[in-house]
């Protein structure tokens, strides 16, 4: 015989009112995330947020004696989830911010399924405060210590070290991490740090430059 559970309409309220305010939490990220054209938009963060959010309730109606381990399964499940958006882009890795704030905004669906609502919206409200005011600093970091990895093919073995005179010239610090003998001639990688605007005389360089036969970064 089946035994069902009595319907406490205002505690349902209560819970549908919970989903909804996870919603909101959820989308403030995801609005942020979506202006900024990213892999995960608003409608991963709302589901992200609206699904950490009944979990926990669940966890808390269903895992009386034990509640912290349907929660805990929501942390695992996010971290497969941020796995799989990050990516990686030639030399580089993308997606990371992305990837922390999708594990961020289910501690906010958490928060607001334990009822926790006023702190959930005040950290998504400090969350979009991060995601926003700090691009501008980020840039100006990234112009002042920009990080490239120039791959140079050359006809001379000798231009290993004019490459190298090229980078001090123009005020970048470099290390040579490969270098190669190919049938088209010499290959050789450098990790190179320095200012953007000295980067891109580099470039500008290497386009007229007669020596260089190829290069990437």
């Amino acid at each position: 015989m089946q035994h069902f559970i009595p319907l406490d309409f205002g505690e349902l309220a209560h819970q549908l009112l919970l989903l909804c305010i996870s919603i909101i939490a959820g989308g403030i990220i995801g609005l942020e995330r979506e202006y900024r054209n990213k892999s995960a938009g608003l409608r991963t963060f709302i589901l992200v947020a609206f699904g950490s959010c009944l979990f926990t309730i669940l966890s808390l109606k269903i895992g009386i004696g034990n509640p912290d381990r349907l929660a805990a399964n929501i942390v695992t499940g996010i971290g497969f989830l941020g796995a799989g958006i990050i990516f990686k882009d030639s030399n580089r890795i993308g997606g990371i911010t992305t990837a922390t704030s999708v594990w961020a905004t289910a501690s906010l669906g958490m928060a607001v399924g334990s009822g926790y609502y006023i702190l959930a919206i005040s950290g998504a409200l400090l969350m979009l405060l991060v995601l926003q005011l700090l691009v501008g600093l980020e840039r100006r970091i990234d112009h002042q210590h920009k990080i490239h990895e120039y791959t140079i093919t050359f006809s001379n073995q000798s231009d290993f070290d004019y490459c190298e005179h090229l980078f001090q010239q123009y005020q970048l610090k470099s290390k040579l991490t490969k270098q190669l003998k190919m049938s088209t001639g010499y290959i050789g990688t450098w990790h190179v740090t320095g200012k953007l605007k000295h980067h891109n005389k580099l470039i500008m360089e290497m386009m007229e430059d007669a020596r260089i036969i190829t290069y990437s970064y």
